[in-house]
């Protein structure tokens, strides 16, 4: 069995509404995930099976349309594909809390960096299904503007390690 986790976007933070971490939980359950668990209430859901990504996904992402009553994407890494983020990580000096690493099912287009809008002083790179943003002194007054906001998720770099750690676990 593969360690995953499967990242929710804008669960509990801003668009999809509340949801109780034991409800999602019980929904990994239902889906026939094992050792289905959370972390923090951001919508992680840790959780280990043989099935592949895309049946994780239609899974899960059924159970939370038939709940929320709209879509609500789910990203899903291994655990392995995890560690590579963080061994690889092109910040290392950045502050775990400012880097946030944004999730794409597929591989960010080569050009997304160039098409990005209004960095002052922001770092970015791409990793392999990842687009990493150094926000330096913080998020809270930045202008950057990244296309297709609706086609990702994002965690900061701390809760990327803490959830590495936790697959292991």
């Amino acid at each position: 069995m593969t360690a995953r986790v499967a990242l929710l976007r804008a669960v509990n933070v801003g668009g999809t509404g509340a949801l109780p971490m034991a409800e999602l939980r019980a929904m990994g359950e239902a889906c026939g995930f094992a050792n289905a668990r959370t972390y923090i209430a951001s919508g992680n859901l840790l959780f280990t099976t043989d099935l592949p990504e895309a049946e994780i996904k239609a899974r899960l992402e059924a159970r939370l349309l038939a709940r929320a009553g709209k879509p609500v994407e789910v990203f899903v890494r291994t655990q392995a594909e995890l560690a590579v983020i963080v061994a690889t990580n092109p910040f290392p000096d950045a502050h775990g809390s400012r880097h946030m690493v944004f999730f794409h099912d597929a591989p960010p287009a080569p050009e997304l960096i160039a098409r990005c809008r209004d960095i002052q002083g922001e770092r970015l790179a791409l990793g392999p299904r990842e687009l990493h943003v150094d926000y330096g002194e913080g998020i809270r007054t930045t202008k950057l503007k990244i296309p297709d906001k609706l086609a990702r998720t994002t965690r900061n770099m701390n809760t990327v390690r803490k959830l590495a750690g936790l697959l292991l676990a």
